[in-house]
Protein backbone atom coordinates (compact mmCIF):
# COMPACT_ATOMS: atom_id res chain seq x y z
CA UNK A 1 0.00 0.00 0.00
CA UNK A 2 0.74 3.31 -0.74
CA UNK A 3 2.88 6.17 1.44
CA UNK A 4 2.27 9.19 0.89
CA UNK A 5 4.96 11.61 1.25
CA UNK A 6 3.08 13.96 3.27
CA UNK A 7 2.99 12.41 6.85
CA UNK A 8 -0.86 14.00 7.65
CA UNK A 9 -2.58 12.22 4.56
CA UNK A 10 -3.17 8.46 4.89
CA UNK A 11 -6.01 5.98 3.55
CA UNK A 12 -9.15 6.16 5.51
CA UNK A 13 -10.93 3.05 7.41
CA UNK A 14 -14.12 2.17 8.01
CA UNK A 15 -13.47 3.48 11.74
CA UNK A 16 -13.24 7.23 9.99
CA UNK A 17 -16.46 7.07 8.10
CA UNK A 18 -18.75 9.11 10.57
CA UNK A 19 -16.56 11.76 10.74
CA UNK A 20 -15.73 12.13 7.20
CA UNK A 21 -19.29 11.95 6.44
CA UNK A 22 -19.59 14.88 8.47
CA UNK A 23 -17.12 16.86 7.23
CA UNK A 24 -18.54 15.78 3.52
CA UNK A 25 -21.57 17.71 4.71
CA UNK A 26 -19.94 20.34 6.45
CA UNK A 27 -18.28 21.68 3.36
CA UNK A 28 -20.94 21.49 0.88
CA UNK A 29 -24.22 21.70 2.44
CA UNK A 30 -25.89 23.91 4.98
CA UNK A 31 -25.35 26.94 6.74
CA UNK A 32 -21.55 25.47 7.95
CA UNK A 33 -20.87 25.03 4.35
CA UNK A 34 -21.27 28.86 3.84
CA UNK A 35 -18.31 28.90 6.35
CA UNK A 36 -16.01 28.18 3.68
CA UNK A 37 -15.69 29.36 0.17
CA UNK A 38 -16.78 26.02 -1.88
CA UNK A 39 -20.44 25.21 -0.70
CA UNK A 40 -23.19 24.34 -3.01
CA UNK A 41 -26.16 25.69 -0.70
CA UNK A 42 -27.16 28.47 -3.23
CA UNK A 43 -27.29 25.72 -5.78
CA UNK A 44 -28.67 23.04 -3.61
CA UNK A 45 -30.93 22.69 -0.68
CA UNK A 46 -30.88 20.89 2.01
CA UNK A 47 -27.86 19.74 4.62
CA UNK A 48 -27.16 16.30 3.22
CA UNK A 49 -24.33 15.79 0.41
CA UNK A 50 -24.00 11.72 1.55
CA UNK A 51 -24.38 9.41 4.28
CA UNK A 52 -22.89 6.98 6.18
CA UNK A 53 -24.01 3.69 3.55
CA UNK A 54 -23.13 5.57 0.77
CA UNK A 55 -19.50 6.49 1.75
CA UNK A 56 -19.35 2.80 3.20
CA UNK A 57 -20.47 1.77 -0.94
CA UNK A 58 -18.01 4.06 -2.01
CA UNK A 59 -15.27 2.81 0.08
CA UNK A 60 -16.24 -0.92 -0.09
CA UNK A 61 -15.79 -0.38 -3.98
CA UNK A 62 -13.18 -2.27 -6.09
CA UNK A 63 -10.01 0.12 -6.39
CA UNK A 64 -11.32 3.11 -4.44
CA UNK A 65 -9.78 4.83 -1.31
CA UNK A 66 -10.75 7.95 0.27
CA UNK A 67 -7.77 9.73 1.53
CA UNK A 68 -7.67 12.04 4.35
CA UNK A 69 -5.69 14.67 5.88
CA UNK A 70 -5.64 14.83 9.48
CA UNK A 71 -3.97 17.49 11.61
CA UNK A 72 -1.38 16.99 14.66
CA UNK A 73 -4.50 16.60 17.13
CA UNK A 74 -5.53 13.97 14.77
CA UNK A 75 -9.08 15.51 13.14
CA UNK A 76 -9.96 14.52 9.83
CA UNK A 77 -9.60 18.24 7.98
CA UNK A 78 -9.60 17.07 4.47
CA UNK A 79 -10.86 13.90 2.12
CA UNK A 80 -10.92 13.08 -1.36
CA UNK A 81 -12.31 9.55 -2.60
CA UNK A 82 -10.09 8.64 -5.57
CA UNK A 83 -10.94 5.58 -7.91
CA UNK A 84 -8.71 3.60 -10.50
CA UNK A 85 -10.40 3.51 -13.98
CA UNK A 86 -7.99 1.44 -16.07
CA UNK A 87 -5.26 4.18 -16.78
CA UNK A 88 -7.01 6.90 -14.89
CA UNK A 89 -7.71 7.99 -11.55
CA UNK A 90 -11.23 9.32 -10.91
CA UNK A 91 -11.16 12.43 -8.26
CA UNK A 92 -14.48 12.69 -6.27
CA UNK A 93 -15.88 13.89 -2.74
CA UNK A 94 -13.09 16.39 -2.45
CA UNK A 95 -13.38 18.45 0.61
CA UNK A 96 -11.61 20.19 3.31
CA UNK A 97 -13.68 21.57 6.88
CA UNK A 98 -14.87 25.47 5.81
CA UNK A 99 -12.69 26.85 8.56
CA UNK A 100 -9.94 24.85 7.40
CA UNK A 101 -9.76 26.16 3.94
CA UNK A 102 -7.32 28.75 2.45
CA UNK A 103 -4.30 27.33 4.59
CA UNK A 104 -3.38 25.22 1.75
CA UNK A 105 -4.86 21.73 2.76
CA UNK A 106 -6.93 21.44 -0.65
CA UNK A 107 -3.31 21.54 -2.73
CA UNK A 108 -1.89 19.09 -0.33
CA UNK A 109 -4.63 16.30 -1.42
CA UNK A 110 -4.29 17.42 -4.66
CA UNK A 111 -0.27 16.27 -4.57
CA UNK A 112 -0.95 13.05 -2.58
CA UNK A 113 -4.06 12.29 -5.22
CA UNK A 114 -1.30 12.69 -8.09
CA UNK A 115 1.28 10.22 -6.19
CA UNK A 116 -1.68 8.21 -5.93
CA UNK A 117 -1.98 7.98 -9.61
CA UNK A 118 1.71 7.65 -10.13
CA UNK A 119 2.01 4.78 -7.51
CA UNK A 120 -1.02 2.64 -9.99
CA UNK A 121 0.82 3.88 -12.89
CA UNK A 122 -2.24 5.74 -14.29
CA UNK A 123 -1.51 8.89 -17.11
CA UNK A 124 -4.73 11.34 -15.85
CA UNK A 125 -7.01 12.24 -13.17
CA UNK A 126 -10.06 13.73 -13.75
CA UNK A 127 -12.90 14.97 -11.70
CA UNK A 128 -16.73 16.21 -12.44
CA UNK A 129 -17.32 19.69 -11.05
CA UNK A 130 -20.85 21.56 -11.08
CA UNK A 131 -20.22 23.79 -14.59
CA UNK A 132 -22.05 26.44 -12.66
CA UNK A 133 -18.99 26.47 -9.38
CA UNK A 134 -16.88 29.32 -11.73
CA UNK A 135 -14.50 30.12 -8.97
CA UNK A 136 -13.98 26.46 -7.97
CA UNK A 137 -13.34 25.30 -11.61
CA UNK A 138 -10.65 28.49 -12.10
CA UNK A 139 -9.20 27.03 -8.75
CA UNK A 140 -8.47 23.42 -10.57
CA UNK A 141 -7.35 24.93 -13.61
CA UNK A 142 -4.60 26.66 -11.51
CA UNK A 143 -3.81 23.16 -10.59
CA UNK A 144 -3.96 22.05 -13.89
CA UNK A 145 -6.92 20.64 -14.85
CA UNK A 146 -8.60 21.27 -18.42
CA UNK A 147 -12.66 21.35 -19.32
CA UNK A 148 -12.35 18.78 -21.89
CA UNK A 149 -15.72 19.67 -23.07
CA UNK A 150 -17.88 17.05 -21.94
CA UNK A 151 -20.82 17.56 -19.81
CA UNK A 152 -23.46 15.40 -18.07
CA UNK A 153 -26.43 15.58 -16.40
CA UNK A 154 -26.51 15.87 -12.52
CA UNK A 155 -29.59 14.45 -11.53
CA UNK A 156 -31.59 15.17 -8.29
CA UNK A 157 -32.27 12.65 -6.11
CA UNK A 158 -33.92 11.80 -2.75
CA UNK A 159 -30.34 11.94 -0.67
CA UNK A 160 -28.37 14.68 -1.73
CA UNK A 161 -31.19 18.11 -1.86
CA UNK A 162 -33.28 19.80 -3.84
CA UNK A 163 -31.97 21.27 -7.05
CA UNK A 164 -32.24 25.43 -6.74
CA UNK A 165 -31.64 25.33 -10.54
CA UNK A 166 -30.83 23.12 -13.32
CA UNK A 167 -27.48 21.95 -12.88
CA UNK A 168 -24.54 19.97 -15.21
CA UNK A 169 -21.24 18.77 -14.43
CA UNK A 170 -18.43 19.66 -16.54
CA UNK A 171 -15.70 16.96 -16.74
CA UNK A 172 -11.97 18.65 -15.95
CA UNK A 173 -8.67 16.21 -16.47
CA UNK A 174 -5.36 16.38 -15.98
CA UNK A 175 -2.81 14.75 -17.43
CA UNK A 176 -0.22 13.35 -14.53
CA UNK A 177 3.80 13.95 -15.49
CA UNK A 178 5.70 11.04 -15.27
Amino acid sequence: MITFTNPHITIATFADVSTITALLNSAYRGESSKQGWTSEAHLIAGEVRTNENTLKEVMQQTNSVIVKFTNQQHEILGCVNLQQHDRKIYLGMFSVAPKSQGFGIGKQLLKAAEEYAHYLQCTTIYMTVISAREELISWYQRHGYQDIGERTPFTEDDLTGKHLQTLEFMVLEKIIER
